[in-house]
């Protein structure tokens, strides 16, 4: 068999990405390999803590509403002192509040400690997508989102199964692996970035892309309707997805009894397979298909994740699933995040990455004490059917708004 073309083709869809975009991403790795709470926090507060499912569903909502807070001021602050400055602050903020979080043991405490710890990490999200599209190329904008991506799963794969090992010795070591994190992120990206000036081009975004020329610089997020429902799909899209961090690590341990090993196993495996597949997928498909037939293909997917674990929940299924629910991703997120990113124009690209990440944090709210009520009362079952239903709306909502976008942009 001849390797070298499907090596050459990897190769290939990494080229013409500018090094600051590349240092972006080298950032994020480092930020999410240091990420290993989030998605052992429901399992931490339920065996640890004793809590009951709805109690952890309430800690994991107030994680989301820090979320819509950070998003909100990340984007504002953002436009108002620089991305710079925002991603410095939060990820040096960030470090001694994971440190304190084993000291809370009490509903309200660990609470409050994961509402401030979101408020302060959740600020970063807005204002590293702007300074991506500020430091990308233009041709090569969704691919240097789908750059940080992959360095978001491969450090989303190495975190967890990191975060398992240490969680069988003790839960403190995964906080105190996550504050060690952002502080060697944070000093990372300060010595770079600090006398670096961003690329001032127009965003100018190929034809075969978006098809249309970028849309008015002067135009509010607030006051674009089409990208606020494109915002409200992908609300719906979210209230699915984030389950990958709340419910099914969740869903791992209580209804299959796997091992936290073999949680992080599973979770590491999502994450090294975008790794290996991402770049060339997008590279591929931003060339054959507009944004908005992949964001429509992949919500698809992300309903197909859900619908096949009513069937079974054996092993070889359990990676089936995550498998499509990573191609779903792939083909949604980086394309959502360059949709934000062409619309926003210049003055309001921080508002415009703040209300995409703002669409996510509202799920992250929604998304935990909604799940674990109906998991409680009706099953896993009953929620995957309605995971399924809500990624089949959300595909029919991104298709409807898509095809305005388009017909707006020619007009």
């Amino acid at each position: 068999m001849n390797f070298k073309k499907p090596i050459q083709l990897y190769i290939d869809s990494f080229s013409g990405l500018s090094k600051p975009a590349w240092m972006l991403a080298l950032v994020m790795l480092l930020n999410r390999t240091g990420a290993m709470v989030i998605p052992f926090l429901a399992i931490y507060v339920t065996k640890e803590l004793h809590f009951s499912k709805v109690e952890a569903g309430i800690v994991l909502s107030t994680f989301g509403i820090g979320s819509v807070i950070g998003s909100l001021l990340g984007g504002w602050l953002t436009d108002k002192i620089g991305s710079f400055r925002v991603q410095s602050l939060s990820l040096f903020l960030s470090a001694p509040i994971f440190a304190l979080i084993p000291q809370f043991t009490t509903l309200n405490g660990i609470a409050g400690i994961i509402l401030l710890l979101s408020i302060i990490a959740e600020t970063f999200r807005p204002s590293n997508s702007a300074s991506i599209s500020l430091y990308a190329k233009p041709e090569n904008i969704t691919r240097a989102f789908s750059l940080n991506r992959m360095a978001i799963n491969l450090g989303f794969s190495l975190g967890p199964a990191m975060g398992g090992l240490l969680a069988t010795i003790s839960y403190s070591w995964l906080f105190y692996g996550n504050a060690v994190g952002a502080f060697v992120t944070g000093i990372v990206f300060y010595g770079y970035f600090r006398f670096r000036r961003k690329n001032r081009k127009s965003l100018v975004v190929h034809e075969t892309i978006i098809d249309a020329d970028i849309v008015d610089d002067e135009r509010s997020p607030y006051k674009d309707k089409l990208f606020l429902v494109f915002s409200l799909m992908c609300v719906l899209y979210s209230i699915v997805f984030s389950q990958l961090i709340s419910v099914l690590p969740l869903f791992y341990g209580d209804a299959i009894n796997l091992s936290q090993a073999e949680i992080g196993m599973i979770l590491g495996y999502s994450g090294i397979f975008i790794v290996l597949t991402e770049m060339v997928i997008v590279h591929y498909l931003e060339t054959k298909l507009d944004l908005y037939a992949n964001i429509v293909i992949g919500s698809i997917l992300l309903g197909v994740t859900f619908f096949l674990l009513i069937f079974s929940q054996s092993t070889p299924m359990l990676y089936i699933s995550m498998t499509f629910l990573c191609l779903s991703e792939i083909l949604v997120l980086p394309f959502i995040s360059t949709v934000a990113a062409v619309r926003a124009g210049k003055k309001y690209k921080g508002a415009y990455m703040g209300v995409n990440a703002l669409s996510f944090s509202i799920a992250l709210i929604i998304t935990p004490y909604l799940a674990t009520q109906i998991l409680t009362v009706y099953g896993y079952d009953t929620l995957w059917i309605i995971n399924t239903v809500i990624s089949i709306l959300a595909a029919l909502g991104f298709y409807y708004v898509g095809r305005k976008m388009k017909l707006e942009q020619k007009s």
